[in-house]
């Protein structure tokens, strides 16, 4: 016991010793780098340690459910979902984490930015419908489907943004005056991959010139309806779809007014409809190139004497062979909605209806499609808790004669319209109006309900029928179908914390 003892004593005054000949030694203070608040660009923003470029960490958890989708977000258009039978879902959900980067410097040639927005998406298992003539039955998703996408990742510098951004053709609130729902009459929200330039003049006024890339965005139907199936008719898809390879950007100029009263935007946009061959090799030729066109106007209301924060959002949108401005690309491209009827030899009612941007036949030069729309919303606070919007869409798809020869004469034949051509119209209109409540308890926690009713509003003579043949995938029989508008109510209940 004394020999241990005297074995710790001696230690403790050799590092005694020790510390104090190191304590004789000068020794060099290392700098200590704070992080700083930076005030530039608005709360949340700090220096990055040692640098001059400021950064925000920001984003939301969501966890949200649909009623009456079979998929989600999207009301039912076509598929299982349409089908409205056993094979349905009645419901879908989703959990989803946000995580936004924004970086920001002051330099001699203006701001330079960089932001990135990530999603980590999990969708719950769903039942897929597989009714089909050998087997009745369904099956169900082994495992929740994750995804990770990145919604946003751009560069800002000297006014050009490289990278994908909202488009510059899009309004602020995009398909969203005030609302959770698909909404036609605009061409969307939705991230672009693009090549811009923003001209900023002052006083909140700013002039846009954008090169965009068509395929995430901008791209309905090009129709070979020379390849039209029965099978492929009876889901609203008038020809076998025929894109060549990607020749030009979508080429866009806007002009905005964004001031205390509100918004004034007006924009343009040019896309290149470029079709295939019209069979299997280039020795069978094919049809010329058309350019479509799009045009927008938006207006934007604030301070509004119904109250503190509210507001009035409107969309117009006309386009001619760019249809994806108008029914943007989180909507459907073909619907054929199922109900009931009270004609009789019919089995069933279906609605059908298909959107393109042209349409040709073999050996014919392109039809460009003709589409147009409005959507608005009037956004109300209650108090600094509750919120409604009120909101309403509505959209228009117009095919010229000849185009309309060419789908009546695919359809006639190979659905036997009862009324013959004279009854065939594949003109349609779809309409959405709904309403959208949210309660914020405490800052960035808001509680919402979002509930819309839509309409597929098909243009084929009333009481005509058509002879459907199996629909193998959603257990539909070979029969007869009265052709009628559909309409679908959906509810979304959503909860989400921001920070």
């Amino acid at each position: 016991m004394k020999l241990t003892k005297s074995i710790i004593l001696g230690s403790a005054a050799i590092f005694a010793s020790a510390g104090a000949q190191a304590a004789d030694l000068p020794v060099k203070a290392k700098p200590v780098e704070y992080v700083k608040v930076c005030s530039l660009y608005g709360a949340g923003f700090y220096y990055v340690p040692g640098t001059d470029t400021c950064i925000r960490l920001g984003g939301y958890l969501r966890a949200h459910a649909n009623l009456n989708t079979n998929v989600d977000s999207n009301p039912n258009d076509s598929g299982v979902g349409a089908a409205r039978n056993r094979l349905s879902n009645y419901y879908t959900s989703r959990v989803r984490a946000d995580l936004q980067i924004d970086t920001r410097t002051a330099t001699e040639y203006g701001l330079l930015r960089t932001y990135a927005e990530m999603w980590f998406t999990l969708t719950t298992p769903g039942v897929a419908g597989a009714g089909t003539t050998a087997t009745n039955g369904s099956t169900v998703s082994p495992a929740p489907a994750t995804a990770l996408n990145i919604t946003y990742g751009f560069i800002q510098f000297a006014g050009f943004t490289f990278g994908k951004a909202a488009s510059q053709f899009s309004t602020p609130w995009g398909e969203y005056p005030g609302n959770f729902a698909e909404l036609p009459g605009s061409s969307g929200w939705d991230p672009v991959s693009q090549v811009s330039y923003t001209a900023d003049f002052g006083q909140g006024i700013t002039a846009s010139f954008s090169a965009q890339d068509p395929v995430q965005h901008d791209m309905a139907n090009i129709w070979n309806v020379s390849g039209a199936t029965a099978a492929g008719l009876a889901t609203g898809t008038y020809g076998a779809n025929d894109f060549g390879g990607t020749r030009a950007p979508d080429l866009i100029a806007a002009v905005r007014v964004d001031q205390a009263w509100g918004l004034f935007q007006a924009s343009v946009a040019a896309h290149d409809n470029h079709a295939a061959y019209y069979g299997a090799t280039e020795l069978t030729g094919f049809p010329s190139d058309k350019w479509g066109w799009a045009g927008q106007l938006a207006l934007s209301i604030n301070n509004l004497p119904t109250g503190p924060g509210d507001s009035i959002n409107l969309t117009g949108v006309y386009a001619n062979g760019a249809s994806r401005y108008v029914f943007n690309d989180y909507m459907s491209t073909n619907w054929a909605r199922y109900g009931g009827t009270n004609l009789a030899g019919a089995y069933q009612s279906v609605g059908i209806a298909g959107l393109s941007d042209s349409v040709f036949v073999t050996g014919a030069g392109q039809e460009l499609t003709t589409t147009y729309g409005f959507n608005g919303a009037f956004n109300h606070n209650w108090n600094e808790y509750w919120h409604t919007s009120i909101y309403g869409g509505w959209g228009a798809m117009r095919y010229n004669g000849t185009a309309k020869g060419y789908i009546c004469g695919a359809v006639v034949t190979g659905l036997a319209l009862s009324s013959g051509l004279a009854g065939c119209n594949p003109d349609f209109n779809f309409a959405v109006i709904g309403t959208y409540i949210t309660w914020t308890p405490v800052k960035k926690l808001t509680f919402g309900a979002d509930i819309a009713y839509n309409i597929v509003d098909q243009k084929y003579a009333g009481g005509s029928t058509v002879t459907l043949p199996v629909q193998a995938g959603i257990a539909k029989p070979g029969a007869v179908y009265e052709l009628k508008d559909q309409g679908a109510l959906s509810l979304l209940l959503r909860a989400q914390r921001n920070f």
